[in-house]
């Protein structure tokens, strides 16, 4: 009982360094887990290996991955190809069918880039099309900023369910052919159709009175764009299914298979597509990665703390007994892991820290449920974007964008993330019975 007891106040710590004191993530996962250690027994000349063992072996996994789609999506949004695939949408179904072309946008555009870039690219394009089309700016915004944050919670290469990945040891290509299935549902739900509830909302954007004025410059083409910003999903996806229709193939296609060889691949494809096709200097084309890699640092940062407090539970050996007691509960397994992932979010706020936080805590659910590793990464992905509120950047940031007073953000931007939640969980659950 005393373990389980301190596991509970190393996370409590945690959910206060944060979410009250403002401290940086890193040291407040590292402080976390060090209070974790003594607590659990871990011998104090230990504690500082444990910690480091922990960084390395999570960061060690993802790091490279998580830097090179951040490089890749930072060249899909500095081309233009992000802003081509959203007004070829938006031309071809027309007027008419906004809504559902915003949605087909954000998660196409949200898949290659990390969630923060795709709004802030992609909130003025919406404003243009206000002014254009006479519509409410927060009906036409839901549909696309469902797909945006879909895609980073429940998709590879985004950091969240990359981390989770490997933390339970799931397979990216069938975690990211699962995510598809799981978030097109979601995603039709959580989106147009919710936003139909939404047109008596009134926005006040005036940061954007004239963003309809704004040129669009020279972008890429059509195809360029759709194509080089779906291959890592085309690739990962094609050789992920051949295997399993036809494993002899496992071992011929092991390269191509591999998370850290396709973004390599792709952001080599990239570079030549929509850099130096597109008329663009060496020096022009390699400007972007070092801008991303000072974004990205953060999340990496986060990771690495996330490591360590979960090194921490398995060297004391909490892990073992958290996942069973987690496994003796009469509640579905991925709805457990659900459930903690949610509660994490609800507390902390962002949900890539809400979803590396629940990994080294359903690791071991995973390991003594026998549940299917690559479900359990979607159903933390969808509890991780459940209820996002106050202590979230994502909810100021839709909220200062749009003018709207904190009701309408609630009624809105809140009310959406947790569709999503629910709603990915049912189709989690529903998935997980059909594949049995």
């Amino acid at each position: 009982m005393w373990n389980l007891l301190s596991v509970l106040l190393a996370v409590g710590l945690l959910t206060v360094l944060i979410a009250w004191a403002k401290v940086q993530p890193l040291i407040a996962f590292v402080v976390a887990a060090m209070v974790a250690a003594l607590l659990l027994g871990v011998p104090a000349a230990r504690i500082p290996g444990v910690i480091e063992k922990g960084i390395g072996d999570l960061l060690g996994s993802l790091a490279v991955i998580i830097c090179l789609g951040a490089i890749f999506g930072k060249l899909i949004a500095d081309s233009g190809a992000a802003r081509r695939i959203a007004t070829s949408l938006i031309d071809t179904l027309g007027p008419r069918r906004l809504p559902v072309a915003l949605t087909i946008t954000g998660f196409v555009v949200g898949i290659p880039l990390y969630y923060n870039v795709g709004f802030v690219l992609l909130v003025p394009l919406i404003f243009s099309l206000v002014y254009q089309s006479g519509r409410p700016a927060v009906a036409l915004a839901i549909p696309l900023l469902t797909g945006l944050s879909i895609a980073h919670g429940f998709l590879p290469p985004h950091p969240s369910p990359v981390a989770l990945v490997s933390a339970v040891q799931a397979d990216m290509g069938k975690t990211l052919l699962y995510g598809l299935v799981v978030a097109i549902p979601t995603l039709i739900l959580a989106g147009p159709v919710f936003a139909m509830s939404l047109h008596h909302i009134r926005a006040e954007p005036a940061m954007f009175r004239n963003a309809a004025a704004a040129p669009e410059g020279q972008l890429p083409g059509a195809f360029n764009s759709f194509a080089t910003a779906l291959l890592p999903v085309v690739l990962l996806g094609a050789t992920t299914l051949l295997t399993m229709l036809r494993p002899t193939l496992a071992q011929p296609l092991a390269v191509l298979s591999n998370p850290l060889m396709v973004m390599l691949l792709c952001y080599a494809v990239a570079v030549v597509t929509l850099g130096f096709a597109q008329g663009r200097s060496v020096a022009q084309v390699m400007q972007g990665p070092a801008e991303a890699m000072r974004e990205i640092a953060p999340i990496l940062m986060i990771i690495a703390g996330a490591g360590a407090l979960k090194q921490v539970f398995v060297e004391s050996g909490v892990s073992t007994q958290l996942g069973a007691l987690l496994a003796d509960l009469p509640v579905p397994p991925l709805v457990l892991g659900w459930l903690v992932a949610a509660v994490i979010r609800i507390c902390l706020g962002p949900a890539t820290v809400a979803g590396v936080t629940a990994a080294g805590i359903v690791e071991p659910l995973v390991k003594s449920s026998g549940v299917d590793p690559n479900l359990m990464v979607l159903a933390v992905g969808a509890g991780s974007l459940m209820c996002s509120h106050v202590n979230d950047s994502g909810f100021w940031m839709f909220k200062e964008y749009f003018g709207l007073s904190l009701k309408d953000t609630f009624r809105s931007w809140t009310l959406m993330e947790t569709l999503v939640g629910i709603f990915g969980l049912i189709f989690v659950l529903l998935l997980s019975a059909v594949i049995g």
